[in-house]
């Protein structure tokens, strides 16, 4: 009988004009659902692998850092840990739709590896604190920018000061070399309300990124599959057949080869233009030998490390 009653009462009260209706079931059990998956410790001195997440590191109750969400097992574990939204803050474009099927809410808001500006730290603070959380912030790797972001995210928002921001950062893994991510979180300081309602609130899930950028992103993961190829003896890993170390060569070599043509690339220094022509022959040269039959492993792998060698060379001092 008090069953009955209570929903004439419901009824009634939705017959009401200006009277709100229950939550529908579905929105309650997501506001209400119990993280599955411990989050590492806020003090942890070491990053925590998850499965699909690397580098995971707290830096303040419900904020984390780590790596990109490496396929369906990251997003999984991100949704076992609570998170509501994340933010990528590296150059390639975000999996939304892998995001969204579990429940996540993507933001793309890329940083450099020189820093940021105080605006775009606004903006990554005022996501952090406007959209639902936890809130993950990644980059690639997770050691540098995504530390760095999340540091200088954290102390505008009171969380941390920038000493306890950098030695999150140091935590994370995040290298000496790069100064401009530290000296942005050094810089860093609490916002006013006043200063976070102005940053940009558009949060776009995929952000419009240059050509350079993108290229660079593919360079990036042709890299890593080199990696995987040399630890098969430069022969198709088992676990990915389909990847073809001549077909990864040629991709390198082309990428770099048109880079020349690139609107961003164009107002680079000689020194650049040089360096990168020749990082595009040694590409074409570890193209050829894979052409050879058969390609000579020493050979491949000492071409390769010319190719790595270079690619550092250019990034301490050009990576932007």
């Amino acid at each position: 009988m008090r069953t009955f009653l209570a929903l004439l009462a419901l009824a009634a009260l939705a017959s009401i004009p200006g009277c709100s209706r229950p939550q529908p079931a579905q929105e309650r059990v997501e506001d209400l659902r119990v993280p599955t998956l411990p989050a590492p410790a806020a003090d942890a001195d070491k990053p925590a692998d998850l499965p699909g997440l690397h580098n995971v590191v707290t830096y303040h109750d419900g904020l984390y850092s780590g790596s990109v969400p490496y396929g369906e097992e990251g997003f999984k574990s991100l949704a076992a840990m609570g998170v509501r939204t994340v933010i990528s803050v590296d150059g390639a474009a975000p999996d939304v739709d892998a995001a969204e099927a579990h429940g996540l809410r993507y933001v793309h808001l890329p940083v450099t590896y020189s820093g940021f500006s105080p605006e775009r730290e606004l903006e990554i603070a005022r996501a952090v604190r406007d959209l639902p959380g936890p809130v993950y912030v990644h980059c690639h790797h997770g050691k540098h920018r995504s530390a760095g972001a999340t540091g200088a995210a954290a102390v505008a928002l009171g969380y941390l000061t920038p000493e306890q921001a950098i030695a999150r950062m140091k935590v994370s893994g995040t290298a000496p070399s790069y100064k401009g991510l530290y000296q942005c979180v050094s810089d860093a300081e609490v916002a006013d309300k006043q200063h976070l309602d102005k940053a940009s609130a558009e949060f776009p899930s995929v952000a419009k990124t240059s050509g350079l950028v993108e290229s660079m992103v593919e360079i990036d993961e042709i890299s890593e599959n080199l990696k995987a190829v040399e630890k098969a003896a430069w022969m198709a890993p088992s676990d990915h057949p389909d990847l073809l170390p001549l077909a990864e060569a040629g991709r390198l070599e082309n990428l770099l080869r048109n880079l020349k043509d690139d609107p961003d690339v164009k107002n680079k220094s000689a020194e650049f233009h040089e360096w990168l022509d020749q990082a595009t022959k040694d590409a074409q040269a570890l193209e050829d030998l894979l052409a050879k039959s058969p390609p000579a492993a020493t050979e491949l792998t000492a071409q390769f490390q010319v190719i790595a060698q270079g690619c550092k060379q250019c990034h301490v001092k050009y990576r932007d």
